[in-house]
């Protein structure tokens, strides 16, 4: 507290002596004025000096106030950091050690892959030295001021430090291997010193402090960002686009919650045209239908973006006309093969019309499985969009973890293995199958 209250008597006192100065300056200036009434050109030049002059030495009074202001700041952290590391808790060896024990970790530092040091209270990151092995850190939800002490994770891939009081991105150099990053919910007003990361990701920097242009361009040298969340902040300027444009892996952007949306007149059109690796905006997909749609308008107007609509919905309608006559093509021709493997059966001659060779009575199995294979791919296509309509709300999470989007594509692949297990007997026994009903409309979309 004394120093404190120090610091404050000496911003009084400064403050005080720089007013004191401008008011000297002033009174020097009117002396001047009235020396040299007498030639009126002599009078304007002057008042153009004095002017000139009073403007000059307010800029610098203010750049001297915000100067000492952020000074003031920074000496008031200092001790407010060190109070903070001396009374909260510590991150001792003896705490890590215990702490594994407790959560069935390995007692040999170095084994462990993953730590769980969230909700503990740290004020600072220490005493990480001897776990080399760590692969995913999670210290999110602690009182940390700094990004520090962590050389010794060269092997690290995740770390998650939201929700914590960190003010900069920094020290992170030793983090070569490092592919996703959380620092959602914390006080950082520019984002910086992430070009050193080779095979980043995914950035997650959602309720932080960035305002400008200037505070998000340092991301044109984060080559390698595939997932970007930006998310309520106080982005407010259209220009930002011309730092995602330059993001040649740039796949999944999230602005929601900032001011650039309500600014930016038809925003998401504009996004989905600049930005051409651009799969997901915000809390949705971006769809080729979607892509080309915004294209068109792009190209001319309304009135284009309506015409290339309605050819998207004619192949649409198209597409699934076709799927019904495949469909109902396989239905007729399995019901004449039944038809007439029981005339044989019964020893009856078969009609003339007929009298084909076997071959093409019964169609080759190469064309039958083929037809199977593709209605199918039909019905596993249906599956998947109405997967991602119904995911629609819970995707907002999809860009927190990377591994998840991993997983999807896992559950689709397995979903599409089984849907072929069962499709492909079903359909083989087509020879039997008399009738088809359904109480809906069967809508298949073989999109490419």
């Amino acid at each position: 507290m004394a120093t404190t209250d120090t610091a404050n008597r000496q911003l009084n006192v400064e403050r005080i002596s720089k007013k004191i100065a401008r008011i000297d300056t002033n009174i020097k200036f009117l002396q001047r004025v009235n020396e040299l009434l007498s030639s009126s050109e002599e009078t304007e030049a002057v008042g153009r000096e004095g002017e000139s002059e009073l403007q000059k030495g307010d800029q610098l009074s203010d750049q001297e106030g915000t100067k000492s202001v952020e000074i003031h700041e920074l000496n008031s952290r200092k001790p407010q950091e060190k109070a903070m590391k001396d009374s909260g808790p510590r991150m001792t060896k003896q705490f890590l050690r215990q702490h594994c024990k407790q959560q069935k970790l390995y007692q040999t530092p170095y084994l462990n892959d993953a730590l769980y040091l969230h909700f503990k209270g740290f004020s600072c990151i220490e005493n990480l030295e001897e776990y080399t092995g760590l692969k995913c850190l999670w210290l999110e939800c602690n009182g940390l001021l700094t990004i520090e002490n962590l050389d010794a994770q060269a092997e690290l891939r995740c770390l998650f430090l939201h929700q914590n009081l960190i003010h900069k991105i920094e020290n992170l150099e030793p983090l070569q291997k490092l592919d996703s990053i959380n620092l959602s919910n914390n006080y950082i007003k520019t984002i910086e010193n992430l070009s050193c990361l080779p095979v980043l990701k995914t950035l997650q920097l959602a309720h932080n402090q960035l305002c400008t242009v200037k505070d998000i361009e340092h991301l044109k040298q984060c080559l390698s960002l595939s997932i970007l969340d930006l998310s309520y902040n106080k982005l407010g300027d259209p220009d930002i686009i011309t730092v995602f444009e330059v993001m040649p892996n740039l796949h999944v952007l999230n602005l929601m919650g900032n001011e650039v949306i309500k600014k930016m007149s038809n925003y998401r059109k504009v996004f989905t045209v600049h930005l051409h690796q651009l799969t997901y905006l915000d809390d949705r997909p971006v769809f080729p239908k979607d892509r080309a749609c915004a294209e068109a308008w792009a190209r001319g107007g309304w009135k284009a973006e309506k015409k290339e609509r309605m050819q998207w919905e004619t192949s649409e309608r198209k597409k699934i006309q076709d799927s019904l006559d495949a469909l109902s093509a396989i239905k007729r021709k399995a019901k004449e093969k039944s038809r007439l493997q029981k005339m044989e059966e019964r020893g009856e001659e078969l009609p003339s019309e007929s009298s084909v060779s076997a071959e093409t009575l019964c169609y080759s199995r190469a064309d039958s499985q083929q037809k199977i294979e593709k209605f199918a791919n039909d019905v596993i296509k249906i599956q998947e969009e109405t997967l991602a309509e119904q995911q629609q709300e819970a995707t907002r999470e999809r860009a927190e973890t990377a591994t998840k989007d991993q997983q999807n594509g896992s559950n689709v692949s397995s979903n599409k293995v089984a849907a072929e297990r069962f499709l492909v007997p079903e359909l083989e026994k087509m020879d039997t199958m008399e009738t088809i009903e359904g109480k809906g409309k069967l809508y298949i979309d073989v999109s490419s």
